[in-house]
């Protein structure tokens, strides 16, 4: 399909279109603030704890009784309104496109000399939001859907254009008796998402260069703190450069990385704090945009048991180097992210808010993907009050994209029409002179309830199908396809007994799910992506270091994951804490030769949705 800005044909069916939603808004919104007023989250019940008994029931009796009356008020202007709006639909296009030249740049250029290694590598990342209408979210355990939008989009903005900055740190000078060798060497560190051969071992001296405040408590640049070390000092944590130790070879030098956050990308995000607080669990995230809240641990990189990022070996055959890519939990997105695939973005003002945050860094997005209302026979199920929730944001032009509706939605997923995007990427290299590499994207999200396999088996046979008839129907001769990436909420894991119809199918011969060993049995270091609801706003994992920690202990993963499902859709008591991993970045083979550099799991939006995003970074080397 042609991309297009519009989702209108024409000027005049987009300005009545714009004319009926704004006759049914209102009542929709009246409508939602009513529920909200009763569905309180957690953290909201946290805040209350000191206010007087009665409070609470007065606000949401009179809170009631003014949003039905007002809803009562609006309701003939929005009948009229969706009786213009519903027929609408029909003439609409699938998807919005955005575009734009973007403002910021990636400080690191990855594929700066591609033509002549014949590599390149790319980074994608996938992360369902739940940024439903604030009364629905509610029922997530999450709320202030339009400032979350807002706040998701700056900071991953942050994250991805932040700079890494390599600091050699002058150690203490060797004692005249201590001999050469013992104070020689460097020690090499990866950030994460920098994709290069070593990271940090279990043990290794690492120094934070700049230190970072967090959101919640602000400390002076120069100021040294109880995480903040200077970098001559000896810790627990840092050993002297010239004592060894088990796990560190000698070395004279030290050297850090630290990260440089950019200016804000979304002044929206900026002036929107956050409109809640009090309690013990009232600690998190601020817009990340705010001058005075910077992105909490901008310099993620650690070894193994420390802040930032942890590394785990994977071992397997999905990447026919042989070697296992290192799985990775981090505090913030990859630097250079390429390519962004997010779900439940279902609110059209959320997902503008969050394109517009994203519109710095990434020129290329799709959103509002999906019908509404009643789509043409056999195309989708039951009227659509919600789109399919996909948004796709991309550093690289969009050659194509198709979207499609499951027809076999039922019950409450059948209200949002669910399906598969599929996009042609044309990649945008320095030096690329008449070549033309190009990638597929497909983004999607199954069918949600549990103990409905057989409908998600069957979704994932149209995926297949899908994707198969777009490649076709795209595809040129001359190019060299660099990728083939399935991702999303598929809404199944790998370890639940109760979704064994799901693990057996055969889009995992087709694609290559880097954490997965077989059917039933993930990699080691693998963890789920979906959190507990209930928990998202105790102090033990609501901020993103917070949250790193505590799935770095096994204990606390069984607290704050969710567990696996035994047969029924009971969850199992014992699970090791593996939990649900439920969200999917898989790659197929193409032409060109593909090795996975790194799996990470995010906890960037901790208390800010109810899943831990994904990253993969990819090196492909091109056919000569």
């Amino acid at each position: 399909m042609a991309l297009r800005e519009s989702a209108f044909p024409s000027v005049c069916v987009s300005g009545l279109h714009a004319v009926s939603w704004a006759l049914v808004f209102p009542s929709f919104w009246f409508l939602d603030r009513l529920i909200a007023n009763v569905k309180s989250t957690t953290r909201e019940r946290e805040a209350r704890r000191d206010q007087e008994c009665y409070y609470r029931p007065l606000q949401v009796l009179f809170g009631s009784l003014l949003f039905l009356v007002l809803f009562l008020i609006w309701a003939p202007l929005g009948l009229l309104g969706f009786l213009l709006w519903a027929p609408l639909q029909a003439a609409r296009r699938p998807f919005v496109y955005q575009q734009g030249a973007p403002r910021l740049s990636v400080c690191e250029e990855r594929n700066a000399s591609w033509r002549s290694e014949g590599r390149l590598s790319l980074s994608f990342a996938s992360a369902n939001l739940c940024l439903l209408p604030d009364s629905l979210a509610r029922f997530n355990n999450l709320q202030d859907t339009q400032w979350r939008a807002a706040t998701i989009g700056g900071s991953i903005v942050q994250a991805a254009s932040r700079a890494d900055i390599q600091i050699l740190v002058q150690a203490p000078s060797p004692s005249p008796d201590s001999s050469p060798s013992s104070c020689s060497g460097l020690l090499a560190h990866n950030a994460p998402g920098g994709g290069g051969a070593g990271h940090a071992s279990y043990g290794a001296t690492v120094t934070q260069a700049t230190p970072i405040a967090t959101p919640t408590s602000p400390q002076p640049a120069n100021e040294v703190t109880p995480d903040t070390q200077p970098a001559n000092e000896v810790t627990p944590d840092t050993q002297p450069a010239n004592e060894e130790t088990p796990d560190t070879q000698p070395a004279n030098d030290v050297r850090a990385e630290a990260q440089e956050a950019p200016q804000p990308a979304n002044e929206d995000a900026a002036a929107a704090p956050f409109p809640h607080g009090g309690g013990r669990n009232s600690v998190a995230p601020q817009p990340p945009h705010h001058p005075s809240s910077p992105v909490a641990n901008s310099n993620p990189v650690v070894g193994v048991g420390g802040e930032g990022m942890v590394s785990l070996d994977l071992e397997g055959a999905c990447h026919s180097a042989g070697e296992a890519p290192p799985v990775s939990l981090s505090s913030m997105f990859p630097v250079g992210l390429d390519f962004l695939c997010l779900q439940e973005v279902f609110d059209r003002r959320a997902a503008r808010r969050m394109c517009s945050a994203l519109a710095p860094l990434y020129g290329h997005v799709l959103y509002d993907v999906g019908g509404y209302a009643c789509q043409p026979p056999g195309s989708c199920s039951a009227f659509k009050f919600f789109n399919s929730g996909l948004l796709l944001a991309s550093r690289h032009p969009l050659l194509a994209a198709e979207y499609n509706c499951f027809p076999n939605a039922r019950g409450e997923d059948a209200l949002a029409a669910k399906g598969l995007l599929c996009t042609k990427v044309l990649l945008s290299l320095p030096e690329q002179g008449e070549q033309r590499i190009v990638g597929y994207l497909n983004c999607t999200h199954l069918h949600a309830p549990e103990g409905d396999g057989a409908i998600r088996y069957e979704q994932l046979n149209m995926v297949c199908e899908w994707i198969s008839e777009f490649q076709s129907k795209h595809s040129e001769e001359g190019e060299t396809v660099a990728f083939d990436i399935l991702c999303g909420d598929l809404n199944f894991d790998n370890t639940s007994p109760d979704d064994d119809l799901e693990q057996s199918h055969g889009v995992f011969d087709r694609y290559c799910d880097p954490c997965r060993a077989g059917p039933g049995q993930e990699k080691p270091g693998v963890i789920g992506t979906l959190l507990e609801q209930p928990s998202l706003y105790d102090e033990e994992v609501n901020t993103p270091d917070n949250l790193q920690r505590a799935l770095e202990d096994e204990a606390l993963r069984c607290v704050y994951l969710s567990p696996p499902l035994a047969k029924g859709g009971k969850p199992l008591p014992q699970h090791g804490g593996i939990g649900r991993r439920i969200d999917y970045l898989m790659y197929r083979n193409t032409a060109t030769h593909t090795e996975v550099e790194e799996v990470s799991y995010i906890t960037q939006l901790a208390a800010m949705t109810d899943h831990l995003p994904v990253g993969l970074r990819l090196n492909i080397t091109l056919p000569t």
